[in-house]
């Protein structure tokens, strides 16, 4: 806790100068306001820990601005602004599931899988040679989200994003995403009972009695 709020690290120095006790500089974000603080520690320095709960949660649907979650423990189901769940928010994908941390009965951040696969809906269309460029475009993803990836890439793709940078990092292959899916089973054929298999593979008709009426004579 730093001014009576929950900050998280971004970059940190520790600093042990010829004269004197050592000291840290760190560069501070506000999990509430998202304000960036640059403060100065002595080495050893203690502070208050804030109250964090963190909770495993699936993402179900969006609404607006309105994001809607199950807990996976008890199934309740809780609805929270976009803009309390952080800068990733946008990654979220229907089912996906996440880490949600708690701050006094409210979200403060939302904790993605380290990486997700989704689909470039709207793109600027790729030109033979790009590949060679290593220039990068904007791309919008099926949650919404913008992000860069390179120049070859169209719409209808799936990629693979670093959520931790947001970067590109790979394109998804069109095998992998078939191999994701359940194989179909062929349709089992009944044969009638009046045939059997022999060894041969070749079907008989087996010595089973019909229910044509008996005309021999006594």
């Amino acid at each position: 806790m730093v001014d009576n709020q929950p900050f998280y690290i971004i970059e940190f120095q520790h600093v042990k100068p010829g004269k004197g006790g050592a000291f840290v500089r760190t560069k501070l974000k506000s999990y509430l306001s998202g304000n960036v603080l640059d403060r100065t520690f002595r080495s050893g320095e203690r502070f208050e820990e804030p109250n964090l709960e963190e909770r495993t949660m699936q993402f179900l649907y969006a609404t607006d601005d309105a994001y809607t979650f199950m807990d996976t423990e008890t199934f309740d189901q809780l609805t929270f602004e976009k803009g309390k769940l952080g800068e990733n928010a946008d990654l979220l994908k229907e089912n996906m599931t996440v880490k949600i941390l708690v701050y006094e009965h409210r979200p403060i951040d939302v904790e993605l899988p380290n990486f997700v696969e989704l689909k470039v809906v709207d793109a600027e269309p790729g030109f033979r040679g790009d590949t060679a460029t290593g220039g990068t475009k904007p791309a919008t993803l099926e949650t919404g989200a913008i992000v860069k990836v390179p120049l070859y890439l169209e719409a209808g793709t799936v990629i693979r994003i670093d959520t931790r940078t947001r970067a590109y990092v790979e394109r998804v292959s069109v095998s992998k995403q078939k191999s994701s899916k359940p194989k179909k089973r062929g349709t089992p054929i009944i044969l009638p009972q009046a045939f059997t298999a022999t060894q041969s593979g070749q079907r008989t008709r087996s010595h089973c009695p019909d229910n044509r009426p008996n005309t021999s004579k006594n």
